[in-house]
């Protein structure tokens, strides 16, 4: 409980702080538009409802059921109000307030255990709604504090990958507006997927009385905490801002996904006060990358669906000019480093563990550092460079597989253990009878009283 405590406090001093630094750049925080959805239009009703299904994992399903409806009953009392005032209508609000809700609940009405686990299934709906707002603010920051952006190193670099991008969205773009739409609304809605998949984790929260010690819902925070740090240190704001149609007059060029642009050496270049420079790592693929791991042991529908997911979201980051195909790589190793230290939490540090975080966290320095001034010879010699980053990425992916795999035949050893444990039988004891008193001697077993007769 006390680390639950301390997290709590770290978390809301991140988002106070970024509450004050979005309002010093003229915008709402995170906090006052969270708040705002509380009464106005949700800007993402899906989400809210997923975050609500997130806290119902410690709830019965007689409360989940009440829960649930209570949520739809306010969104449609919300619905009829907006009506007569002609406002734009939305659905969420009941999410909301279901959650907060359960939280006064949990405050009031329950003790002990019961109030802890509520109180921690609140905490985690909360999280993830309050970590989308986060990541806005994150995203207004990058806009405003970085006033020139990287793109052109990432250009001439990610030729030693063949430019997948331009490549991949010229496909896209060939698919219609079918493959558009899909896409589209797969690369919108990761934190759905992402809680569908967690919800199967956590199905026996309720009847358990506790969380497992790692589910995906950790992993995908921390992403999410850790990744736009890293964009202030690498700003870029992809292809179809920097060289596409989306850049308006800071594009240098409106190429993508047409023609490759011509650069001899690269120099970081001015944009506007509105893109966020979010590409490196990219972190929709470190979410989907997430998802993909954490539902390998999931029901096959979930398998294939985690597959999917993170195919799709791939194809989406490229073939919408979000991304170029280094940010991905980047996000790969990221998300594989994390996971790792996450699920360590749960099963110990060692120094397997103590190694491979370090190793990750090396091999995604050395990423950013050669495409920030290696860019150059990467673009003259890609059958080198290529090869090189992709075997980068593989020897992450190779040692975490390792990693986890002892972890699986550790934890197999342990349960093996404790299954003979129960299984060898207690001493035995015997119950010796007392012959002098409770028992008489048979006839035959008598040979002093046969020879007095005699």
């Amino acid at each position: 409980m006390l680390l639950w405590a301390a997290a709590g406090a770290i978390a809301l001093g991140f988002v106070i702080a970024l509450e004050i630094a979005a309002r010093h750049h003229g915008a709402p925080g995170p906090i006052t538009t969270q708040w705002r959805e509380a009464i106005f239009r949700p800007v993402s009703g899906p989400l809210l409802y997923a975050s609500m299904a997130l806290m119902m994992v410690v709830l019965s399903w007689r409360q989940r059921a009440i829960a649930f409806s209570v949520a739809v009953g306010i969104d449609v009392v919300f619905a009829l109000v907006r009506l007569p005032f002609g406002a734009a209508q939305g659905y969420g609000n009941g999410a909301l307030w279901v959650i907060i809700g359960v939280a006064v609940l949990a405050i009031t009405r329950r003790t002990g255990a019961e109030r802890t686990l509520m109180l921690k299934g609140v905490g985690l709906g909360l999280l993830l709604v309050t970590g989308r707002k986060t990541g806005d603010a994150w995203l207004l920051i990058t806009s405003k504090t970085k006033p020139e952006v990287l793109d052109p190193y990432l250009v001439v670099a990610d030729q030693a990958l063949g430019s997948p991008s331009w490549v991949v969205g010229r496909m896209v773009e060939a698919t219609g507006s079918v493959g558009h739409n899909v896409l589209d609304w797969v690369y919108v809605q990761l934190a759905v997927a992402a809680v569908c998949a967690a919800l199967y984790q956590l199905r026996h929260v309720a009847r358990d009385g506790r969380f497992p010690g790692h589910h995906l819902v950790r992993t995908f925070l921390v992403i999410g905490l850790l990744g736009p740090g890293i964009y202030m240190i690498f700003p870029v704001v992809g292809p179809i801002y920097a060289y596409g149609v989306e850049g308006g007059a800071f594009a240098a060029a409106n190429v993508w996904p047409e023609t490759l642009p011509s650069i001899g050496t690269p120099v970081p270049i001015p944009f506007d006060e509105i893109t966020p420079r979010n590409c490196m790592p990219s972190l929709h693929t470190a979410w989907a990358t997430a998802i993909y791991i954490h539902t390998r042991r999931s029901p096959r529908p979930l398998r294939w669906a985690g597959t999917i997911w993170l195919i799709a979201t791939l194809a989406a980051t490229l073939g919408f000019g979000y991304h170029y195909g280094l940010d991905l790589v980047a996000g790969v190793v990221f998300t594989l480093t994390i996971e790792a230290g996450m699920r360590a939490l749960d099963r110990g540090w060692n120094r397997q563990v103590v190694q491979f975080v370090a190793y990750g966290t090396a091999v995604f320095a050395a990423l950013l550092v050669s495409y920030r001034f290696l860019s150059v010879p990467m673009g003259d010699h890609p059958w080198l460079f290529g090869p090189l980053v992709l075997l980068a990425m593989a020897s992450v992916i190779y040692a975490y597989v390792r990693l986890t795999r002892r972890w699986d035949r550790d934890a197999e050893a342990e349960a093996g253990k404790e299954t003979e444990t129960a299984a060898v039988p207690g001493p035995r004891t015997e119950v010796k009878a007392d012959t002098k008193s409770k028992s008489k001697p048979k006839p035959d077993s008598e040979p002093e009283a046969e020879a007095e007769l005699v």
